[in-house]
C-alpha cells in the first residue's frame, strides 16, 4: 500500500513507518496468524488515556497505511485531549490491524509525551518568559519527530544538527582558548550568528568583546544567571545579544528562571526523558 504523501516529511515519513514496522517484524505475527481468520475485517480506535498534548499523527498514520490500512483522523497534532478520547480510527484486515497496533501506540505514546511535557515546561514560564528550545538529546533516528513534536507543545526546536548553527561549546574551548576560539568562528562564520558556552560573567565578555551575538550560560543557578545578565547590561554588551539558558532546567525548577532576563531556555528532558502519554487501541470486527 502507497503512503499518503504528507506536506511535512514524506519520504523520511515513509523509511521511518518502514523501519519501525520492520524492527517489530509485522509482517510475520505467528500468534494472529495462527488464531485470526485472515478474511476478518475489523476496526481500530486509538484513545488517549490520559490528558495531554497530541503529537505523532502524522508518523501513526504513515504506519498504518503502509500496511494498508484506511486511516480517520478525529484530532489534529497539537489539540490537547483528556483520557477517552479518540484520535485515530483504522480499518482493514484484522491482522494488519494486529501487527501494527504496537508500532503505531509506541510512536504516539512517545512523541505526545514529548509535546505534553513541552506545554507543561512553556506554561511554567509563562506568556512573557523565555522560549522553551529542545536540543539535539533526541533518540537516534527520530530526531525531526521529536523536534516537531516540541513544537505542537509550544517550544521551538532550536538547532537541528551540527550543520546549521555555529556554537562554540566547552570542549571547543578545552583545546583553544576563548578568544582564539571565537575570532575564528565569526571570521568563517559567513555571516551566521556566533553562540559561545560561557558558565562566568567574565567568560561571557571576553566572547560578546571577540564578536559573539549568543551567548549560552550553561549550569547555572537562576542567581548566577542573572548575575552575568546583570552584568552583560552594566558593560552595556546586553543589545543584540541572544541569551539561551541550559543545564539542568526541568519543569520542576523552569519558573525560577523567567525572571533571570535570558532569551530563551534550553531543556534537554523534553525528548531524552520525555514520559509517555498513554494510549490504548480497541479492536473489534468490523461491521
Amino acid at each position: 500500500m502507497a503512503l499518503r504523501r504528507s506536506r511535512r516529511l514524506p519520504v523520511e515519513l515513509r523509511r521511518t513507518a518502514e523501519r519501525a514496522l520492520d524492527e517489530d517484524r509485522w509482517g510475520h505475527d505467528i500468534t494472529s496468524r495462527a488464531v485470526v481468520p485472515s478474511s476478518l475485517r475489523a476496526t481500530g480506535r486509538v484513545s488517549a488515556q490520559s490528558t495531554g498534548v497530541v503529537a505523532g499523527l502524522d508518523v501513526a498514520e504513515a504506519v498504518a497505511r503502509v500496511a494498508g490500512l484506511r486511516v480517520r483522523r478525529r484530532v489534529k497534532d497539537g489539540d490537547r485531549v483528556r483520557s477517552g478520547t479518540v484520535v485515530l480510527e483504522l480499518s482493514g484486515r484484522a491482522r494488519d490491524l494486529l501487527a501494527v497496533e504496537r508500532t503505531v501506540l509506541n510512536f504516539l505514546m512517545h512523541l505526545s509525551g514529548v509535546a505534553t511535557g513541552t506545554a507543561a515546561i512553556r506554561r511554567a514560564v509563562g506568556p512573557g518568559g523565555p522560549a522553551v528550545y529542545a536540543t539535539r538529546k533526541t533518540l537516534p533516528g527520530l530526531r525531526d519527530l521529536e523536534k516537531e513534536a516540541v513544537q505542537q507543545g509550544g517550544g521551538r526546536p532550536h538547532r537541528r544538527d551540527l550543520s546549521d548553527a555555529v556554537l562554540v561549546k566547552n570542549n571547543h574551548l578545552a583545546l583553544v582558548p576563548l578568544r582564539v576560539a571565537v575570532g575564528r568562528a565569526v571570521a568563517r562564520a559567513a555571516g551566521r550568528r556566533v553562540q559561545v558556552e560561557v558558565r562566568t560573567l567574565a567568560q561571557a565578555l571576553a566572547a560578546v568583546e571577540e564578536g559573539a551575538r549568543g551567548l549560552l550560560i550553561d549550569n547555572a543557578s537562576p542567581r548566577e544567571a542573572r548575575t552575568i545578565v546583570r552584568g552583560l547590561v552594566s558593560a552595556g554588551h546586553r543589545a543584540g545579544v541572544h541569551i539561551e539558558l541550559s543545564g539542568g532546567i526541568t519543569l520542576a525548577n523552569a519558573r525560577a528562571y523567567r525572571t533571570v532576563g535570558a532569551d530563551a531556555i534550553s531543556v534537554g528532558s523534553l525528548t531524552h526523558s520525555a514520559t509517555a502519554l498513554p494510549f490504548h487501541m480497541t479492536i473489534a470486527p468490523a461491521r
